[in-house]
């Protein structure tokens, strides 16, 4: 019997009975449906009333229940209307892809049982998927068999977890004593053409923003090795103390590579940490042929993946893999008596940043397990198919390519007289035929495509082009 009743003796939309259930979930799956073939068709921008909406939602006192039907509708239609639908064909912005079905699945089937994966103790199965899927990419990316790693709640997360470790190997008192462990102020090195989450995870290190060191890149968007090694020499030589390189598999602006494996070299030169950040580019570990251009990866201390980049999983689901279990560990020990159990190693409360956490891996199961390495490898293999198609048809028409990239973006400028990069984005925006983003690549002002759906045909291809050309 369900004991949570409203005053009428009703089962609460709280927890309601098992037949309200069904015709809920019923109902948000048949009109989830109908509102995603809607936005296939529709405007790739917010359609929003957005004084019209405020006004909505200030009538929500919170003091008179309204019906769930009514409740699941409203907020289906505004996010219909009111979004930049990442999941349209035609969405050609960030790396937000929409999320494979298996991995929709995964975050009912999470949300009905809820599990807390803390520790292996009160969630045995969640955690020992987990830790196998990260032994099964450790292993696909080139590292030992004795890696170890964990899910995060995005690549921010996971690379701040390699600073973190970075610092703790290279001082055994840093655990303890933070920055006072050290003889000169800890700096580490990442391209300017990185993403600049660097900054923030700097500043939550207690190390200070100025300790990133923003290397120059090479004229194409890739770190300069030869920059790299003159400010690691030059640093040492005023008494700071590098910790840690982290090169970029995968530039946000560009799509670029740094150079993995000379990176790796410096890195033993000066026994710093070697991460490679490949939040976006790791996808490439799904292909045989395109995973080459990964080489160096294997090398590394850590690196980073994000599932829900060209894994399309449901945001956010990051990885943090690391060949040196100790250090992890060492990092993010701790132990208190209310926890039912302290085993390094094997509970992740004592091995990651969070405490409580959501059982992320079950997405990238579900797709992994679905369709095989081989599926994934199609997946990412035709994204860069269908880059190169807007690559030929905008050369066709007189654009110039910016950017030569191994993963699936693409950086280009418009033909001289047809305007400039910002107007002509701002007008592409606006007619809701696509969306597409404005970037820097060595300076230069570059509009940027990138393909990120599973539902993006070569139709959808000439679309864009024909937006940006109408746009110009």
């Amino acid at each position: 019997m369900n004991d949570d009743r409203d005053k009428s003796g009703r089962a609460s939309p709280l927890f309601p009975t098992r037949e309200e259930r069904e015709r809920w979930d019923d109902l948000l799956t048949r009109t989830l449906h109908r509102a995603h073939e809607r936005i296939a068709r529709g405007s790739v921008t917010p359609t929003l009333d957005l004084a019209s909406f405020k006004r909505e939602l200030g009538d929500f006192d919170f003091q008179i229940p309204r019906p769930l039907d009514d409740l699941l509708g409203w907020t289906i239609d505004k996010m219909e209307h009111g979004l930049v639908h990442v999941t349209h064909p035609r969405y050609f912005g960030l790396f937000n892809p929409p999320p494979t079905f298996p991995a929709q699945c995964a975050d009912r089937i999470c949300a009905t049982f809820n599990p807390q994966l803390a520790t292996w103790t009160t969630s045995p199965m969640a955690v020992e998927i987990e830790a196998h899927l990260i032994r099964t990419i450790a292993l696909r990316t080139g590292f030992p068999a004795q890696s170890t790693g964990h899910f995060t709640s995005s690549g921010s997360e996971a690379n701040n977890t390699a600073l973190i470790c970075a610092l703790t190997h290279s001082s055994s008192k840093y655990a303890t004593d933070g920055v006072r462990a050290f003889v000169g102020p800890p700096v580490f090195y990442v391209s300017r053409e990185s993403h600049l989450a660097w900054l923030k995870i700097a500043h939550q290190a207690g190390i200070g923003r100025s300790a990133a060191r923003l290397v120059a890149t090479d004229g194409t968007g890739r770190m300069d090795a030869s920059a790299l090694a003159n400010a690691v020499a030059a640093d040492r030589a005023r008494g700071c103390v590098p910790v840690m390189i982290a090169a970029t598999a995968g530039t946000s602006n560009a799509g670029m590579i740094d150079p993995l494996a000379a990176c790796a070299e410096i890195a033993r030169t000066y026994g710093m940490w070697y991460h490679v950040d490949a939040a976006w580019g790791g996808g490439l570990i799904a292909s045989e042929r395109l995973s080459r251009a990964l080489a160096g990866i294997e090398q590394a201390d850590s690196t980073t993946i994000d599932a829900h980049k060209w894994f399309a999983t449901t945001m956010a689901c990051g990885m943090f893999i690391t060949r040196h279990a100790a250090v992890l560990s060492n990092a993010f020990r701790v132990s208190v008596s209310f926890m039912p159990s302290n085993f390094p190693g094997l509970d992740p409360y004592v091995t990651t940043m969070q405490w409580s956490r959501r059982f992320l891996g079950l997405r990238l199961f579900l797709s992994l397990a679905a369709v095989g390495w081989a599926g994934y490898g199609q997946h990412v293999e035709r994204s860069l198919q269908l880059i190169a198609l807007l690559k030929e048809q905008l050369l066709a028409r007189g654009w110039r390519i910016a950017n030569d990239s191994p993963v699936g973006v693409l950086c280009f400028e418009p033909p001289p007289g047809l305007g400039d990069v910002q107007s002509i984005v701002n007008r592409v925006l606006a007619s809701g035929r696509a969306w597409v983003a404005t970037a820097k690549l060595e300076e230069r002002e570059v509009i940027r495509a990138c393909v990120t759906s599973g539902e993006t045909t070569p139709e959808d291809i000439a679309e864009l082009v024909n937006a940006l050309h109408a746009a110009a």
